[in-house]
């Protein structure tokens, strides 16, 4: 039988490890030695070195059996290749995976790219945006906040400080560091750490009792036994990291077992410190509790025999059996690639009797699997690593990283929420991020949403504008549909302009009856009754008219309300321009000499009227052809409303009617106000002045009013100006008469209407 010598450089940081590791790696080769199926023929060797965590140490026993072997091996070619190998089931620095550089590495321990990545994840699925950051002055520490920094940033998490450590920096240096973990608003600490470098500051932390705070951990620190101790517990309570999985090794525990002295002297040193004995040899005498040799480890309690969580050590047992694998398939020269181990070590693949998959990727690296550990203090006072959480990078995306919601967390206070640790709280729906200006994008204010625009998600960057319809609701997180606002009928305002609408059109109409019953008295006989029925029927217009103004605007009420304002108060205008020009006719013809109501007779007086009033009609008719009126819906006026108007189609026409009305109402007030001193007891050209005075006085002041005033009041403002002119028009020129014919008739003769130079002239 062949004898292929392994070595096999361990990175040992304490002797417990080193004869857990030492052992296991003995029971695989044992394994692997009685296997016929693997390695038939060849037995494997061993030996193995203590770095004693000194890097000189480690390179000098590294570089004597390296020596040995290629000395060794110069033999056949063959094996000159296993010089060239190197697996390591400790090295996590994500440098190693550099091809280039370490083009024979591998390694069965996740490498520390994929933990940073996954503890940016962690910390992020909890929420914290605002952490600080402790890492190992050394490849290790370095490298991994390195990757976890980048990923960070991409999670949208901010870094608040970040210091370095290492166990040979002066005290005053881990003091600064304390003193800016005071001094910070974090309330999340990631540290990427040895447990060497993190145990210096957390016995500064416990000095000044800074506590408090969630730790994140990574591998290194999170698994140490040393760390986990009830009075670190003070500091790191509640630490959260990810360590490696834990694994089953058939057999392991069955052979752990049957180490005894007598078989093997090098566990001497062991078997003293276990079972608390001496042995006897040259040097000393076994005086006190000799050991025998034959004691028995079955029920023993001792640090060694802890194998419930082989983390490591299935790391060494996955290690040589990646080489074991490895030699087999060389010695076979399977693929035909001749004499190179490396060929074959990238090409290994095989399931471990616990079941799992053992394989390297590209760069050297084994799948990454990691437990997610919670440090909890259990009831007899001891600090216990409570798995939480998985990540395994051979499952899909979205599934690697899962959390057992169902397990308790113990975080860094009693309380039993989750620690919030931000800059800024987040912007609540309704208002928006504003960064503060030199600060990382984390600490930002919340600005609330402007009229019309919301934000419906938290911690959102800019405010949405509603569609123009719709208004944002009082928080400012959804938009709304726009209360639409007409002057209708259901409401007060609506009522009362309906009720005085509809008064003065009875009233007009009552007017009417009275002038119609007494039509053969002189004074409805003097005041040219023709002119003065068509007076009150278009004055009946005029009131009634206004109601089109009212209720929701219609493609027909919006024709309809103008044109007819327009026409019926130039129909008024038209009858009292004409009583007017009467009077005055009237006052000549009584001259001696004076022929001139021949030419301003009955025919003349409805010319007139009809003349006056079909000017206007033509501009209605041209306004309802070239640009008619039309409703719309007015989103500019109001922000939180719409407002249902009537556009008026042509400003220029809407003008045109107000201005041939006022033109009209013009003449009738100067004609009047020169006939108001005419010498009769009843002078009607006196009431006709007032009540265009009136008249003018309105319209005069609607102008201003109606352009300044906003929705619904706008039309408002142009009833009140039509109601008013109308029934100012009414009172001044037809309750005086009513007053004589209902009250004073002894006063309604000819000959007290034609009386002349009077002292008691007629007043109400």
């Amino acid at each position: 039988r062949s004898l292929i010598k392994l070595y096999h450089i361990l990175d040992i940081f304490s002797v417990l490890l080193l004869l857990q590791t030492g052992s296991t790696i003995m029971f695989c080769l044992e394994q692997i030695n009685n296997n016929t199926d693997l390695l038939p023929g060849v037995s494997l060797g061993y030996k193995i070195y203590d770095s004693c965590s000194s890097m000189p140490m480690a390179m000098s026993a590294a570089m004597w059996d390296a020596l040995q072997s290629i000395l060794y091996l110069l033999v056949n070619i063959m094996f000159a290749s296993l010089s060239c190998l190197q697996i390591s089931h400790t090295a996590t620095c994500a440098c190693l995976s550099n091809r280039k550089e370490y083009p024979s590495f591998f390694r069965t321990i996740p490498s520390d790219f994929f933990q940073s990545r996954t503890l940016a994840k962690l910390v992020k699925h909890f929420g914290w945006k605002w952490i600080g950051a402790i890492r190992s002055d050394n490849d290790y520490g370095n490298g991994g906040m390195a990757t976890f920094l980048q990923e960070a940033q991409n999670e949208g998490i901010c870094v608040e400080f970040s210091e370095s450590i290492y166990r040979t920096y002066p005290r005053e240096k881990f003091l600064k560091t304390v003193d800016v973990i005071k001094k910070s608003s974090a309330k999340v600490i990631v540290a990427f750490s040895s447990s060497a470098d993190l145990a210096i500051l957390v016995k500064e932390l416990l000095i000044q009792n800074v506590t408090g705070l969630q730790w994140i951990g990574s591998e290194s620190w999170v698994s140490s036994v040393n760390l986990a101790k009830p009075v670190n517990y003070r500091v790191l309570g509640g630490a959260i990291g990810f360590i490696i999985s834990s694994a089953v090794i058939p057999g392991l525990k069955e052979f752990f077992l049957n180490i005894n002295p007598s078989k093997s002297p090098g566990w001497n040193e062991l078997w003293e410190n276990i079972f608390n004995c001496t042995f006897a040899t040259q040097d000393k005498a076994a005086n006190i509790n000799p050991c025998t040799g034959s004691e028995s480890l079955q029920g023993i309690n001792h640090v060694f025999m802890y194998l419930s969580e082989l983390r490591i050590i299935n790391n060494v047992y996955k290690a040589v059996y990646s080489i074991a694998y490895a030699l087999h398939d060389l010695l076979m020269c399977r693929d035909g690639q001749g004499p190179f181990l490396l060929h074959y070590m990238n090409k290994v693949h095989f399931i471990t009797k616990s079941g799992e998959n053992v394989y390297f990727d590209e760069n050297g690296d084994s799948v990454a699997r990691y437990e997610l550990v919670n440090w909890q203090l259990t009831e007899d006072g001891t600090v216990k690593y409570i798995t939480v959480g998985l990540y395994d990078a051979s499952l899909p995306e979205g599934q690697q990283f899962k959390i057992n919601n169902n397990i308790c967390f113990a975080w860094c206070t009693a309380n039993v929420n989750i620690p919030v640790s931000v800059c800024s709280e987040s912007c609540h729906p309704g208002t928006r991020k504003a960064a503060q200006k030199g600060r990382p994008n984390c600490c930002f204010d919340c600005i609330p949403c402007a009229d019309g625009e919301i934000s419906n998600t938290t911690d959102s960057v800019d405010c949405l504008m509603c569609p123009v319809e719709y208004k944002s609701n009082y928080l400012r997180d959804l938009c709304i549909l726009k209360d639409t606002e007409f002057l209708a009928y259901e409401e007060i305002m609506g009522e009362i302009l309906a009720l005085f609408s509809l008064f003065g059109a009875c009233v007009t109409l009552g007017i009417a009856a009275v002038f119609f019953i007494h039509k053969d008295t002189p004074i409805v006989r003097a005041n040219n009754s023709e002119l003065s029925f068509l007076l009150l029927f278009s004055l009946t217009l005029c009131f009634l008219c206004s109601l089109t103004f009212i209720g929701r605007p219609t493609d027909w009420s919006c024709l309809l309300r103008h044109t007819a304002f327009g026409i019926t108060f130039v129909l008024c205008i038209s009858c009292v321009l004409g009583k007017t020009i009467v009077v005055l006719m009237a006052f000549r013809a009584t001259l001696p000499g004076s022929n001139v109501m021949k030419w301003f007779g009955p025919v003349q007086q409805r010319l007139s009227v009809f003349a006056f009033t079909s000017v206007q009609i033509l501009i209605c008719t041209l306004w309802l052809t070239i640009v008619p009126p039309f409703p719309y819906k007015n989103l500019k006026s109001s922000t939180e409303k719409i407002i249902l108007e009537c556009d008026l189609g042509s400003v220029v026409a809407f003008y045109a009617v107000l201005g041939y009305i006022g033109f009209l109402s013009i003449i009738c007030f100067v004609l009047a106000f020169f006939a108001r001193k005419l010498p009769d007891n009843f002078n009607e050209a006196k009431f006709i002045t007032f009540s265009m005075l009136i008249f003018c006085a309105v319209w005069i002041t609607f102008i201003p009013v109606y352009v300044s005033s906003p929705g619904k009041y706008t039309v408002a403002v142009e009833i009140f100006a039509i109601l008013a002119s109308s029934f100012a028009l009414l009172f001044c020129i037809f309750i005086p008469k009513c007053y004589i014919i209902l009250l004073k008739p002894e006063n309604n003769t000819k000959k007290h209407l034609m009386g002349k130079n009077q002292l008691n002239n007629f007043q109400l």
